[in-house]
């Protein structure tokens, strides 16, 4: 498949319009009509079609999307993974809307003179590989989960315990609680439909649940945090987990509550992971300003069991 021509297609893809997609790629219309006409033939299938406004995707051209973007992203891991002095220090941050996408954040704050490529994998078992490889420098993640250790040659370092807050809407049981100890969850529902099976993040809530006896209810389509918190705002039982550290923004008659959770104060793990005969310059000073950032007392907090330490496999 060209590259080129698949490149053609997500620009199109991007900005709706052959004319954008030409200019965007320093191409001339024709040029990137042929680019499409080209993979179309080589594909079977078409892609697009043409609409007074521009263009928009066939169904396959809709199944395709994702596709295109995985193979664009390997070209360019390929080629920055022979130039680790030159390149931007690439790090997966999991989500751009979590704790550990602030953390890169400050750290380009304190370091602009070190390029950064932000990217987020999703799953623990696609992020150690990537590091593993080379795909990545770092990423951020719990470890390890139950069952799994460490690939050899990739070690990693406690960085951040983020404290979970308890996200309930203003006629829950607990919305003018100053503090709500993990015991007197119990029997609450929480409502986390992003808890997808085998993550580490739905091993964490798993050990919780067990540990403190609430409900991790996850049925129900994902349709992103708005909708979560459209819900919380609404219902007297519902509840979810939050960070404070996650910048998030509702409307203001929701009325949602962040409660502090005591005794202990769940934190969720994260850990800085890479490999460390990756030679890239920022790497290390990416490090050093992670172990600066200060973390909550021992015995103050809760976190799994397998949570504890990171053993890199004998």
């Amino acid at each position: 498949m060209d590259l080129k021509a698949v490149r053609a297609f997500v620009a199109i893809a991007d900005s709706g319009q052959f004319q954008l997609a030409a200019a965007d790629l320093a191409l001339t219309q024709q040029a990137v009509s042929k680019r499409i006409a080209a993979l179309e033939k080589d594909l079977g299938v078409r892609l697009l079609v043409r609409t007074p406004r521009g263009a928009e995707l066939t169904i396959d051209g809709q199944a395709l999307l994702p596709h295109a973007r995985a193979l664009l992203q390997a070209e360019e891991w390929a080629v920055a993974a022979v130039s680790p002095g030159d390149r931007a220090l690439r790090v997966d941050v999991v989500g751009r809307r979590v704790a550990t996408a602030g953390l890169v954040r400050d750290f380009h704050l304190a370091h602009p003179e070190i390029a950064l490529d932000v990217v987020t994998l999703f799953g623990a078992d696609t992020a150690l590989t990537a590091v593993r490889d080379g795909a990545v420098d770092a990423t951020f993640r719990a470890v390890t989960m139950p069952g799994r250790r460490l690939p050899d040659g990739v070690e990693a370092v406690p960085v951040l315990d983020e404290p979970l807050r308890l996200c309930v809407g203003p006629d829950h049981e607990f919305a003018r609680a100053a503090s709500v100890t993990p015991a007197q969850l119990a029997g609450h529902r929480i409502w986390m439909p992003g808890n997808e099976p085998g993550t580490e993040w739905a091993a964490y809530y798993d050990e919780l649940a067990a540990t403190f006896g609430p409900t991790i209810d996850t049925i129900g389509p994902n349709f992103g945090i708005e909708a979560l918190l459209d819900t919380i705002a609404d219902s007297p039982t519902v509840a979810t987990f939050l960070s404070e550290r996650t910048p998030l923004v509702w409307p203001t008659d929701h009325d949602l509550r962040l409660v502090p959770l005591r005794n202990p104060t769940p934190v969720y793990p994260h850990s800085l992971l890479w490999r460390p005969d990756n030679p890239h310059p920022g790497l290390a000073t990416l490090r050093d300003h992670l172990a600066a950032q200060p973390r909550l007392t021992e015995g103050e907090t809760w976190r799994p069991t397998w949570a504890q330490r990171a053993e890199p496999a004998p």
